[in-house]
């Protein structure tokens, strides 16, 4: 096979993969009009920060331009009532106006100012738990996207939060996957600008930054910038949620160092059937993404529980998405964990919640002591590799050896579940 055949096979299979992620084909453009909400919907008061410049369509309100400044706004977002919708999605309007009885809608927008409005939004919309959300999108979104799923996220985990989402200029096409990379770097300064100005919020007591896919290496380049700029990242930013990273493992070890010492506590969740970013790794010249990894084998396991990294395994996890990138916000259990347990500072593996956490309705694990060994009972199809595991069961999963390899696979450091048939 001649050179220039392999790399036309790999163009073929980059395109391929690429087509599949065009999923908002068909949708009606300009849903940000407000529309108000129906009796039995729920909403979701939204600030949203971008450097996105602004668009001329009504209803759009941002486009996939680079803007020269930061804008802000307050977005209320209408989500139908739960019998009338399935968790984990975003019901788009087929037409316009939406219908908020089964339907996702725009309530409100507020333009706020730059200096003044995260400070005096979060005044208004922190929670008692004093706790603030930010949430970085990933490739191919635009902004009405990054809003809609956002606050589905925010419904579905029911997370104690306050909601702020980074959206940065993404072109919303497939073959401008360049184009998006260099917005993430264009929009470095504007993000930590942003988790600065939140730190500093006498309101927020403590920070969360998720981001996804190609988001995550912005939400990366923004707190190593923090880092060095200030000597350590905020203290306020408390966990650091990477779903689906599109980062050369590689670079991320490089950022990961380069935050000092008082790092947030990481949590990742991979899958290795992921086909976006396998897509991805061909584009990188076959480097391994960080949301790709096996956190079971070496050199990651290793590395990973050194650093003190919580891995979610999502492989096994049935997902409506064909891709298998957004499995995160997708699966009920999934955003539930996230906002019971991960956005409140816990990992389920921690000593005091122990492997008897539940994802809704299914066991996570159970270990415990039945006179000199420990029983367990692993039911899911996540697999867990957390560095506390080991530290907490690890003289226990010894002892247990073969007698459970039935039931789970133990090599010290994680726990596997067989696939649900």
């Amino acid at each position: 096979m001649t050179a220039v055949t392999t790399v036309f096979k790999r163009l073929t299979l980059v395109i391929a993969s690429a087509a599949l992620l065009y999923a908002c084909a068909g949708r009606p453009e300009g849903v940000l009009i407000p529309n108000g909400t129906a009796p039995g919907a729920s909403e979701v008061n939204l600030l949203v920060a971008t450097t996105r410049a602004p668009s001329t369509e009504p209803g759009v309100l941002f486009g996939g331009d680079r803007g020269d400044q930061i804008s802000v706004a307050s977005i209320v977002v209408s989500i139908p009532p739960d019998q009338n919708r399935k968790i984990g999605q975003v019901q788009w309007p087929q037409t316009l106006p939406a219908d908020p009885r089964k339907e996702f809608s725009t309530v409100s927008v507020t333009p706020l100012d730059d200096d003044t409005g995260v400070n005096l939004w979060a005044k208004d919309n922190i929670p008692k738990s004093r706790r603030m959300l930010i949430f970085v999108h990933g490739f191919n979104n635009r902004y009405e996207d990054a809003v809609y799923r956002f606050a589905q996220i925010v419904h579905d985990s029911k997370a104690d939060v306050a909601p702020v989402l980074f959206t940065w200029p993404s072109r919303a096409s497939v073959f401008d996957y360049v184009y998006d990379r260099e917005s993430t770097n264009y929009s470095r300064d504007a993000l930590e600008d942003l988790l600065r100005k939140a730190a500093n919020s006498p309101k927020v007591g403590e920070i969360t930054v998720m981001a996804h896919s190609m988001g995550t290496w912005l939400a990366m380049e923004s707190l190593r910038q923090m880092a060095i700029r200030d000597g350590r990242v905020a203290p306020k930013i408390r966990n650091v949620i990477l779903a689906s990273p599109d980062i050369d493992v590689d670079v991320v070890a490089k950022q990961w160092e380069q935050m000092g010492r008082d790092k947030p506590h990481f949590t990742i969740f991979v899958s290795r059937d992921d086909r976006a970013l396998a897509a991805s790794r061909i584009i990188a010249g076959d480097i391994d993404r960080l949301g790709q990894i096996d956190p079971t084998v070496e050199p990651y396991r290793s590395a990973l529980e050194q650093r003190g990294i919580t891995v979610f395994d999502l492989t096994d996890l049935d997902s409506d998405d064909d891709l298998n990138h957004g499995k995160f916000a997708e699966s009920p259990e999934v955003v539930k964990l996230i906002g019971n347990r991960l956005i409140a500072g816990q990992t389920i593996t921690d000593s005091n919640i122990g492997l008897g956490d539940r994802l809704g309705a299914v066991a996570l694990g159970a270990a415990q002591t039945v006179g000199t060994a420990a029983s367990v009972a692993v039911s899911t199809p996540i697999l867990v590799f957390d560095p506390k595991t080991r530290e907490n069961y690890d003289e226990q999963w010894q002892r247990l050896g073969r007698s459970v390899q039935n039931t789970v696979g133990t090599t010290g450091t994680h726990v596997k579940a067989k696939p649900q048939p």
